[in-house]
């Protein structure tokens, strides 16, 4: 009986609803409002987007800090050895043997190999032979002068003629000196046919082997002292001014984890030719060894700043054709201003504002799509609500 009951209510709501429809032409659905349908109009939404608040958390809002921005100088370059020895032939002559290879570490003074000096040996006995050659003809030059001086003496002999017989006996005698002078040339040339290391280190390249014929002044090993590296690197002309010798830097080199203590050693008196750059050197100590030649390296000078700023992180700031700007929250409401940038601190992620914004004012700290000047914004203490946009969709109708 109670079904029957609801039923019929059923039925009469719906017969009372048709009868409404032939009588006015309107169908009135409780919980739409017809006015603000009617009034947005046929395929119209009411527009709600102005009454839209955009919230922000208070992590995602800061104001200008004074902080000091040190300013970073880099430089990059390879690791150079200043400590490069290379061992060349003296003389020339076949290489009979070499004791070291690439990688073995040597001792300055070590005897490395020798060149076999056997043309060098003849070429010693020949000036040899023509030293006691220039010594005989001193002798005999010595007994002529002397005879023509007692014979000058008796006035057997006329003056130009004694003259003559002194002339000869000193040129003898510096025939006699340059074959010496030859002679201990030669020797020195034996001497040089032992390969000695001038420095300590390690060997680096062999750039002959055992058996070749050299040449005087020809390479036959390089030799690389470890104990200090240089890193050459260049900076632009408008930073060196800032920099000088003795400061300390500090170097990433390639397949190191951490950073190693350098020294700005020097700085170069003149750009470079065609660039605006001027070279500069770090000296590295490597004691352990455990950097080599050839590594790449980044060197970082860093120079204190004398003084406070006004400065923001660098993600609050953007840029649009070129005009730096941030989102302000001012009375309730985003404004954009545009800002006036200065230093900047890449590292700690800030940037001085020279201009634009105030101490106390409200900036946002990221960079927010769809953003809408005058749109209304609050910022909520302890909550992190999803940032709303100006192009939100439209609020459902009630």
């Amino acid at each position: 009986m109670k079904k029957k009951w609801l039923f019929g209510a059923t039925a009469a709501v719906v017969l009372a609803g048709m009868a409404g429809v032939l009588a006015t032409g309107v169908v009135r659905i409780p919980g739409l409002d017809i006015q603000a349908f009617a009034s947005a109009g046929p395929g119209k939404k009411k527009d709600d987007k102005k009454d839209v608040t955009l919230e922000f958390a208070a992590r995602e809002v800061v104001q200008p800090a004074m902080a000091r921005l040190p300013t970073r100088v880099e430089f990059s370059g390879p690791l150079v050895a200043p400590s490069t020895a290379v061992v060349r032939a003296k003389t020339a002559g076949t290489l009979l043997n070499l004791v070291v290879g690439e990688g073995d570490r040597v001792a300055a003074g070590q005897v490395l190999g020798r060149i076999d000096l056997a043309e060098l040996n003849s070429r010693v006995a020949e000036r040899s032979a023509a030293v006691e050659s220039a010594r005989a003809s001193v002798v005999q030059a010595e007994r002529t002068h002397a005879s023509n001086e007692r014979l000058a003496a008796q006035q057997f002999i006329s003056p130009i003629a004694l003259e003559n017989s002194r002339a000869a006996l000193d040129t003898a005698r510096a025939t006699l000196r340059a074959a010496q002078a030859a002679v201990e040339t030669a020797r020195v040339g034996l001497r040089d046919g032992s390969l000695v290391a001038p420095i300590r280190g390690i060997v680096s390249k062999r750039h002959v082997v055992a058996g070749e014929k050299v040449a005087p002044e020809q390479p036959v090993l390089t030799i690389v002292d470890l104990a200090r590296l240089e890193l050459a690197g260049s900076v632009g002309t408008h930073e060196v001014s800032r920099l000088a010798a003795g400061m300390p830097v500090q170097v990433q080199v390639e397949g190191m984890d951490g950073v190693v203590a350098g020294r700005l050693a020097r700085i170069a008196p003149a750009a470079e030719p065609g660039t605006r750059s001027i070279g500069v050197t770090i000296e590295l100590p490597n004691a352990k060894e455990t950097l080599r030649a050839g590594q790449y390296a980044i060197g970082r000078v860093t120079l204190a700043d004398d003084a406070e700023r006004l400065t923001l992180p660098l993600a609050a700031v953007g840029n649009t054709s070129g005009q730096d700007h941030v989102w302000v929250i001012e009375s309730g409401q985003l404004a954009r201003r545009a800002v006036q940038l200065g230093r900047r601190d890449e590292r700690e992620g800030r940037v001085e504002v020279l201009s634009g914004v105030q101490p106390a004012s409200q900036v946002l700290s990221a960079r927010f799509d769809n953003l809408r000047e005058g749109a209304k914004a609050i910022v909520v203490a302890g909550k992190v609500p999803p940032v709303a946009s100006a192009a939100a969709s439209t609020p459902a109708l009630k």
